[in-house]
């Protein structure tokens, strides 16, 4: 395989894998039309993607260690964790609004990846989860991590609805909504947890 394309020809491979394996499935796709999307030909890419099965790798490795890059740098730069929440919140809801048709392909696609690409996307993703645990922790330290664990799942399950739930609302509605939603769903007491225990 050759070089690995680099800066702005990557992100527009990856950009129009991830529409194409969106609009029309990994198994709608060919590489031709992976090629065409970007202006080149199939074959041009395979000198840097041995096939369809490594460019989906790629489209979902990138966004996880974004995503996990991003959150880092956003806590370290928080002033409190209450600050860092709300950054989290920001930044995730960013990627929601502006690039749904990766989480399209990631609900839809993750079983097409290999062993090695899908370990490291879910290793990525951990990493991810356990920064937003992290921060809860400080501003929930009555709740087990399970908890907050199950807690940052959930308001995912919230913010990654976009494809689905955005409906006519414009880009700075959606944004707020979601972010008033999502603190209100990470910052709430879990009277359940107690009653759980008593079990």
């Amino acid at each position: 395989m050759g070089s690995r394309p680099t800066g702005e020809r990557r992100t527009a491979i990856l950009g129009a894998a991830a529409e194409l394996f969106a609009e029309r499935g990994f198994r709608g796709v060919t590489i031709d039309d992976l090629g065409r999307a970007v202006g080149t030909s199939g074959p041009a890419l395979y000198r840097h993607f041995p096939g369809k099965e490594a460019l989906l790798g790629e489209v979902l490795v990138d966004i996880s260690d974004r995503l996990a890059r991003q959150g880092a740098e956003l806590v370290a730069a928080a002033r409190d964790s209450r600050e860092a929440l709300d950054l989290l919140l920001r930044g995730h809801i960013a990627f929601a609004l502006d690039e749904p048709a990766l989480i399209t392909v990631h609900d839809r696609e993750l079983g097409h990846l290999t062993e090695a690409d899908l370990y490291r996307v879910r290793r990525l993703q951990r990493g991810y989860v356990e920064q937003w645990v992290g921060v809860l922790a400080d501003l929930r330290p009555h709740d087990s991590d399970d908890v907050l664990r199950a807690a940052v799942h959930a308001a995912f399950g919230l913010l990654n609805s976009t494809p689905h739930s955005r409906g006519g609302l414009g880009r700075e509605e959606m944004a707020d909504l979601l972010r008033t939603m999502g603190t209100a769903a990470l910052t709430a007491p879990v009277a359940v947890a107690a009653n759980s225990a008593a079990h």
